[in-house]
């Protein structure tokens, strides 16, 4: 059975290009830390992808710190950010952070509330996803150390004003940042013009390797390491580089950026067929997320079917060869309904019953019109077997 791969927010296939540029370091030899011949052909595969990598999202090359992917660099932001923020100035013990945020944020945030003493500020988000700046003027800001905001969120796709973020934590002397893990190659992306001083992305959403990703940090942000070791990038992350890893992201970012305005235009086709499809084969879904697509991820869909158990709905769908997801994939299993659509105002019930599709490079109208044809009968037997279990 040929399968139709509908969760590109979990992890996208692999570009040709990406995987070209992995081959072509497997085969070779040298710690990129080493000054022998090897060792600084190594490093010089690691600083022309650092440079690739930066051209592409508006940043300057020492800027780009190398990690393991999104989940260590939202951690190194939250908790670098905060110890050394709080390290020069005592007082600066909040953390503000939206109700929406990945777990590896909320987690890292949490964390440090208990482990540390912080103290933990939430931004609220309306019924479609969105956070309104207004909140950071009431919360007052000369104690706040860090501001965490997504860029666009895994689960409903809504895309948030972190530009008017980054301007109150710099007016308040806060550090910002941003996890932009789903946004880079699917949005534009810049940097220097977001006013942010920090930011998240990696290589396995937007057709690069799993393992690796980035961490953006201006110069002129301190942050506390988390790990220790030799030193590497800037002594903030340590430990051996993945050049092969590293050579297939940066090939992954330069063809997802170069490619990101066409791709965008035919994913948001995409996206209205498939909206389109769903509210005539289930007349009652209900869509999560913006109304406006322009402040939405172009390929992410997240609908709730009344009724319907969620997780039985994608097991009938997984059944029929067609891979959804019930939200974040960090979270896939947790019997508990999404906390980003709980904190949208859904009841638990409603959040059990939304599914996610989510579109990307390898994603055709034939993908979608599989979906269509197996959606209903899915949502009336998940329905079904609710019935008969009460």
């Amino acid at each position: 059975m040929l399968r139709v791969y509908l969760d590109h927010a979990a992890t996208t296939p692999m570009l040709p290009a990406a995987i070209e540029a992995m081959q072509r370091e497997l085969v070779r030899v040298g710690n990129a830390s080493s000054l022998h011949g090897s060792g600084r052909a190594a490093r010089r595969v690691v600083e022309e992808s650092r440079e690739a990598i930066a051209g592409c999202v508006g940043a300057r090359p020492a800027e780009v710190i190398f990690t393991s992917g999104g989940t260590e660099s939202d951690n190194l932001a939250v908790k670098g950010s905060f110890w050394s923020t709080r390290a020069a100035d005592p007082r600066r013990r909040r953390i503000v952070v939206s109700t929406i945020e990945h777990h590896a944020v909320l987690d890292s945030a949490g964390w440090l509330a208990q482990a540390e003493g912080a103290v933990v500020d939430w931004l609220d988000v309306d019924e479609q996803g969105m956070i309104h700046p207004a909140q950071l003027t009431r919360l007052g800001g000369d104690d706040v150390a860090t501001v965490s905001v997504m860029w666009a969120n895994n689960e409903v796709g809504a895309v948030q004003p972190v530009q008017q973020v980054a301007a109150w934590a710099r007016l308040v002397g806060a550090r910002s940042h941003s996890d932009a893990v789903q946004a880079v190659g699917r949005i534009p992306v810049d940097f220097a013009a977001s006013g942010l001083d920090l930011l998240t992305f990696t290589a396995h959403k937007l057709g690069g390797p799993y393992g690796v990703g980035a961490l953006l940090a201006r110069r002129e942000v301190a942050l506390t390491s988390v790990s220790h070791g030799g030193g590497q990038e800037r002594d903030i992350r340590s430990g051996t580089f993945n050049v092969a890893a590293i050579a297939g992201f940066a090939a992954a970012v330069q063809q997802a950026t170069a490619n990101q305005a066409a791709e965008s235009a035919r994913l948001r086709g995409l996206r209205r067929r498939l909206l389109g499809g769903i509210s005539a084969a289930v007349p009652d879904a209900v869509p999560n997320g913006p109304a406006d697509e322009e402040n939405a991820l172009p390929g992410v869909v997240n609908v709730s079917f009344p009724g319907c158990d969620a997780d039985a709905a994608l097991m009938l769908l997984d059944a029929a060869g067609i891979d959804s997801s019930t939200g974040s994939a960090c979270t896939a299993g947790v019997s508990q309904g999404s906390h980003v659509l709980v904190a949208m105002g859904r009841s638990d019930a409603v959040a059990r019953s939304s599914l996610r599709f989510s579109l990307g490079h390898s994603s055709s109208q034939a993908d979608v019109d599989s979906l269509l044809a197996a959606l209903p009968e899915a949502v009336r037997r998940a329905r079904l077997a609710g019935t008969l279990a009460r």
